[in-house]
């Protein structure tokens, strides 16, 4: 053999030892696996890290991933019990537990899990009306996971979790709802708004009742106050008078003093004046005149103890005023003389009265005296 070719031998012996070591050495990535068949028949199953197989007899197939994957299925038309289609996006999470199953009970799993999760669907939602639908998520949720597990069991797929991300029922229903939300919501706002108006309307009465509860306390305390007043008032007046013990004239005094007050008002044409007030006037007149008869004469003693206490200056010292007394007396006691119409403003008290004519007798059957006004 020329030495020239030796080299070239080698060179291709070196080529060859290489090409087989890569045909012969499998890497299989971690949470991957590869079926390997020999002669067209499974033959193993690579693990994670460097596997060794025989080039041209064994053959590789491509990788599985033995991770947990999602899939999303997009617009599932179902019918529910109430005759409604509604569309449904589910998310689906499965992982590959079998890579031998995967690969050779099933053409295509990823395929088989989204027409077995439409075909639950429709079996689970089409038992539900759009209510129940749409408020038992979590109960559809598991129930499709249960039936999915077992279903892809014998594929080497385990379904970890099933979840229905949206739900669309048509526009119109959409509509519907929006208006029986709205109608809601307006009847929780009218019912609270009835709710704060009753409180507001049952506190002002309950506060109303409190202040007139108080104002009637306040009311009956100051009757009573305002009453024991007048009580004392009237005790002390009395107590006062029966100590004092004041005689006729100035009791006649004080009825005069209460005559303006009685014919004050308007409609008052007439009044009715005691009898004791005429006998009081008598008196009142005997007193001007100094010369009184009849009852005065009677009662002379008194008259004179009287006349002592009294001081020595006249009661009335203006002549207008006796004058105008003077004309009382003879309006009010019938037996009272008249004063002169032409003198009376330059007389005493003495002349107003002449000494005849205060002896006239008081009726004894008369209680009262009429005396009409203007």
């Amino acid at each position: 053999m020329p030495a020239d070719v030796i080299p070239v031998l080698g060179a291709i012996v070196v080529i060859l030892v290489a090409i087989l070591s890569i045909m012969t050495v499998r890497i299989v990535p971690q949470a991957r696996a590869r079926n390997v068949e020999r002669l067209g028949r499974y033959r193993k199953t690579l693990e994670p890290g460097m596997n060794v197989i025989i080039p041209f007899i064994d053959r590789v197939k491509p990788l599985i991933d033995l991770r947990e994957q999602v899939v999303s299925f997009e617009g599932q038309r179902v019918i529910t019990e109430d005759n409604l289609v509604v569309a449904i996006n589910t998310v689906l999470f499965f992982q590959v537990t079998d890579p031998r199953a995967a690969d050779y009970e099933i053409v295509n799993y990823i395929q088989a899990i989204e027409q077995l999760t439409a075909t639950m669907l429709r079996s689970v939602i089409g038992s539900m009306d759009l209510e129940q639908t749409l408020t038992s998520r979590e109960n559809i949720n598991t129930m499709l996971r249960g039936v999915l597990d077992d279903a892809s069991g014998k594929w080497g797929i385990r379904v970890t979790r099933v979840e229905i991300k949206t739900i669309d029922p048509p526009q119109t229903v959409k509509d519907a709802m929006e208006k029986q939300m709205r109608a809601e919501r307006e009847k929780r706002a009218a019912i609270l708004n009835a709710e704060g108006v009753q409180q507001s309307a049952i506190r002002t009465a309950e506060g109303e009742r409190q202040s007139a509860i108080l104002r009637a306390e306040g009311d009956k305390q100051s009757a009573i106050l305002r009453a024991e007043g007048q009580a004392q008032a009237i005790q002390t007046v009395f107590k006062s008078i029966h100590t004092a013990d004041p005689d006729p004239k100035l009791l006649a005094y004080q009825y005069l003093q209460v005559l303006p007050q009685i014919a004050a008002g308007p409609g008052n044409t007439m009044w009715m004046i005691p009898s004791e007030l005429t006998s009081a006037l008598r008196t009142l007149s005997s007193a001007f005149d100094g010369h009184g008869s009849g009852r005065a004469e009677a009662d002379a003693g008194q008259d004179a103890v009287d006349a002592e206490a009294l001081p020595s200056t006249p009661v009335l010292a203006s002549p207008e005023a006796a004058g105008a007394l003077a004309a009382i007396t003879a309006a009010l006691v019938p037996g009272a003389a008249h004063a002169d119409p032409a003198g009376t403003a330059g007389l005493s008290p003495a002349e107003i009265v002449t000494p005849g004519n205060g002896t006239a007798p008081a009726d004894s059957g008369t209680d009262a005296t009429a005396v009409e006004g203007d």
